[in-house]
């Protein structure tokens, strides 16, 4: 079931008794809580029927508790339990516990029971139990083709009350990738850079998405200088709308200031960047940075085609190296 489908069905009355919310997009896993939210705690007191379950804390008995309780003063009853599959003590009890529960739950009717999870294992007895009926699985995936994304573009620049011209949200598209709550906060900027009614057009948005290629950037090379590698190899992977040269020749600039400031020149950057810089600097000493420009190089030959490494392989390892 897509996210328009259940939205389709909860228009229509039609309330399942559990729903799994699958998918990485949080965009989509999110709205689709609150669709069914609200057509589920329909004149009843939230306070009392509404229950979100702490899945990294969470007692088996817990769960029977909660899908047993009756809703107060309404028709129906919501139980929201987020990322069961988190890794801690007893989570393969917590699973088993929700795949033998989740049958009896769907003989009933008050009580609605909603699991969202990023990356659930479609070989668990948990995540197969809902594809039984009535229970409906939910695909919570952006769109990865640019044809999907100019849809889903058209439909939220509708919403949002922005009119784009032909070709546009498919460039928008190729520049922000599969990246809906990015998607959607670009179109807001795009509208406000174009002006109040002007329609937008690719000169539009490849004008304004330019910033947020910089900026993106700027947060990479900011996370390796800071030393934070979970951070750099996330910002990392949601760049592919931007070139290998491009990025290669920003994080040697980026080193090249480290190296002045640490000889004690002024870096060739804003007044902002300067105090950035210079925290960043002394966590590196001559010789690191003197390291990481020739990893720098060294990768740089590897996407040339003379490495023995993938692209992406080689600027994640690249990526590793500089912020470790």
């Amino acid at each position: 079931m897509t996210p328009q489908q259940l939205v389709s069905e909860l228009a229509k009355g039609q309330i399942r008794p559990a729903y799994l919310l699958a998918g990485e997009e949080a965009l989509l896993r999110d709205e689709a809580i609150e669709a069914i939210r609200a057509h589920v705690l329909v004149g009843g007191a939230d306070d009392f029927n509404f229950q979100r379950l702490p899945s990294e804390a969470l007692a088996p008995v817990v769960l029977a508790d909660a899908l047993a309780a009756l809703p107060v003063l309404a028709t129906h009853r919501l139980v929201l339990l987020v990322e069961p599959e988190t890794r801690r003590a007893g989570a393969q009890a917590l699973l088993d516990a929700l795949a033998e529960a989740l049958p009896r739950h769907l003989e009933q009717r008050e009580s609605v029971f909603v699991v969202a999870a990023a990356r659930p294992d479609n070989r668990t007895r948990w995540v197969r139990a809902f594809r039984n009926a009535p229970a409906a699985t939910v695909e919570c995936k952006a769109p990865q083709t640019i044809r999907g994304l100019a849809s889903f573009i058209r439909a939220e620049a509708g919403r949002q009350g922005v009119a784009f011209a032909q070709g546009a949200p498919e460039r928008l598209a190729e520049l922000v990738g599969p990246q809906l709550l990015a998607l959607r906060q670009e179109i807001a900027k795009i509208s406000l850079f174009a002006g109040p009614g002007v329609e937008v057009t690719t000169a539009h948005v490849e004008q304004a998405t330019q910033q947020l290629a910089e900026e993106s950037i700027w947060a990479l090379a900011d996370a390796i200088g800071f030393g934070n590698s979970a951070e750099a190899l996330f910002l990392l992977s949601r760049m592919d709308d931007i070139a290998p040269p491009a990025l290669l020749g920003a994080l040697a600039a980026h080193f090249r200031n480290l190296s002045r400031v640490r000889s004690g020149a002024v870096p060739r950057a804003p007044r902002d960047r300067r105090e950035k810089l210079a925290s960043q600097a002394r966590r590196f000493s001559p010789g690191r940075l003197r390291a990481g420009m020739q990893a720098i190089h060294e990768t740089d030959v590897a996407l040339k085609g003379r490495g023995e490494l993938s692209p992406e392989l080689a600027l994640e390892r690249l990526v590793l190296a500089l912020s470790s």
